[in-house]
């Protein structure tokens, strides 16, 4: 190892190479001893930076001016989408009456992000996805002894059967060897997938160690988190081992009664978020009580989402939207931009209110009280919004031509994803322009009230439909069911407000039916959502109520 660069040596001199460091250039990124720093300037160049070696790397280097070329850019200029400009750039026709900013201020909060990121990958994802990627290797490892276990129990029974059996035996050693290489394909491509997703870790943990050292502006400026995508875990493979189910001996059923193997059943579970505590099993209530009931004062509330805090968000069929805490207290009132009545409402993961306006064709953010647009949209108008769990927005949509509907997610104001069709080429919602309530589940199925056809209607995160309910049974005795609002819990529960008979449907994350919410006087339930414990918030239309319920 060459002493000078061993971490029990001193810096050295990177010129002579003998004397001890002195300086650093910032610019040339050369450590220098004081002997050495004139020769170092003597070449002519007018950029070079010492500096004290302690403080090496602390010169920032701005990016060049492309207007005036001897100027560096040390603003930026918030009226041109942050475009980097230098002090003659502010003076001149083009920048008059826009504003601006200092780049170093933006810099250091890169910089921060950059410091969190790496802390981040390093203490907590990456260690995540160690832990899947062993217990992937684990159940490779062992995949072969489960597999020779179930072999012999399965031989055992052959022995009794003697040579009668035998060509069966062979038959179904077959079955098991073909089921066994899925099992490897299922484990092995899980496995893959975390692989590849370490290998993108790395690649960006590399570059943000980078990022920490470099005193590039624009780079550091330009850096993009990663850490929401891939905060998002992977589900764990969970593939079990079919079993051998053997039967008694009948030599005219040879095959059928010699035994059984069960299908290779795959599943996946899902891995709590990272920095959430785990969330635990919280039954239902025998019965529902009333916590409180809010009045909003509207004579047609449609909606509600919850702020945290214990304060919701209202509308209702008026240009203005409300806030409230569960006391009833009106703590801010928001008028929509365009004077028009909004159609949607969520909260987004800053706490920012998101409304839709239909008949502006947008989709708005209120921000520190000021209302700027999200989302314009042509031939196509915006009804219902759901903010997902990694941030994303879904919309629910109908086309001008009231023919069409659709679901759209975005990231920001970006178009990311369209659910429109099964895999049948099938509309999965009903074309008019009837309310379509959208929520998403925990294991990020999209869950749709369609109000037109009586239907909750069920997609995965792949936009391929799982399943619909259409209502209990019991729901014919009091009228037809037709949902209207929807929301989730923390057990993956859907629940739907069936408006015209007055309650709620509570459903599992696979649409079976477990109970009605059907006391608490409910009255036209409208719009739902749930709060941080659970507790459900139910608008009642002409009432212009918000009851909390614990159920």
């Amino acid at each position: 190892m060459d002493p000078r660069s061993s971490a029990q040596d001193v810096h050295r001199c990177d010129l002579c190479e003998t004397a001890i460091v002195h300086s650093y250039c910032d610019v040339c990124h050369v450590n220098l001893c004081k002997p050495c720093i004139g020769e170092h300037i003597s070449d002519g160049y007018q950029k070079h930076a010492i500096v004290p070696f302690q403080e090496r790397r602390s010169t920032l280097i701005y990016p060049k001016c492309r207007t005036h070329e001897h100027k560096k850019c040390k603003l930026q200029c918030k009226s041109c989408g942050n475009s980097f400009i230098c002090s003659s750039c502010t003076a001149s026709e083009h920048h008059r009456g826009h504003i601006f900013v200092e780049v170093l201020h933006s810099y250091k909060t890169q910089k921060e992000i950059v410091k969190k990121d790496t802390e981040e990958l390093e203490n907590s994802i990456s260690p995540k996805y160690e832990e899947i990627a062993r217990d992937l290797e684990n159940q490779l490892a062992n995949l072969d002894g489960g597999y020779e276990k179930l072999t012999k129990t399965m031989s055992k029974q052959g022995e009794q059967w003697h040579r009668e059996i035998d060509a069966i035996i062979n038959k179904m050693k077959t079955e098991i060897s073909e089921i066994k290489v899925k099992h490897r394909d299922i484990l092995q491509k899980h496995l893959d997938e975390i692989k590849q997703i370490q290998s993108l870790i790395k690649d960006t943990f590399l570059i943000l160690i980078e990022l920490e050292k470099s005193t590039e502006v624009s780079p550091t400026i330009e850096y993009s988190s990663k850490i929401r995508e891939f905060s998002k875990l992977p589900h764990k493979a969970q593939v079990t081992l079919p079993t051998f189910i053997p039967k008694s001996v009948d030599r005219n059923k040879l095959y059928t009664l010699f035994g059984e193997i069960t299908p290779l059943s795959t599943a996946t579970k899902e891995v709590s978020p990272l920095n959430q505590p785990n969330t635990s099993v919280r039954e239902l209530l025998n019965e529902p009580e009333l916590v409180a009931t809010v009045q909003t004062t509207y004579t047609k509330l449609r909606n509600v989402a919850f702020l945290g805090k214990e304060k919701i968000w209202t509308l209702g069929e008026t240009n203005d939207i409300k806030c409230f805490n569960i006391n009833g207290s009106l703590l801010q009132t928001i008028k929509t931009k365009s004077k028009n009545c909004p159609n949607g409402l969520a909260v987004d993961s800053d706490g920012n209110l998101l409304y839709s306006d239909l008949l502006a064709n947008t989709v708005n953010k209120v921000k520190n009280g000021q209302i700027e647009e999200l989302i314009r949209l042509q031939g196509w108008k915006p009804d219902k919004l759901c903010v997902t769990s990694t941030g994303d927005l879904l919309v629910t949509m109908y086309s001008d031509d009231r023919t069409q509907s659709k679901v759209v997610r975005y990231t920001g104001s970006s178009e990311k994803q369209t659910i429109q069709f099964d895999d049948e080429s099938k509309p999965l919602y009903s074309g008019n322009s009837n309310t379509k309530h959208i929520a998403e589940n925990r294991n990020h199925d999209i869950c749709v009230a369609d109000w037109a056809v009586g239907a909750v209607v069920v997609v995965n995160q792949d936009r391929e439909l799982r399943w619909r309910y259409t209502g209990h049974p019991s729901v014919t005795k009091n009228g037809p069911f037709k949902p209207w609002g929807i929301t989730t819990d923390s057990q993956n529960r859907i629940l739907t407000s069936n408006y015209m008979n007055h309650f709620i449907h509570i459903l599992d994350q696979n649409g079976q039916f477990f109970r009605y919410i059907d006391n608490c006087d409910l009255e036209n339930p409208t719009g739902l959502c749930v709060g941080n414990n659970d507790n459900l918030f139910v608008c009642e239309y002409n009432k212009g109520n918000v009851k909390e319920i614990k159920y």
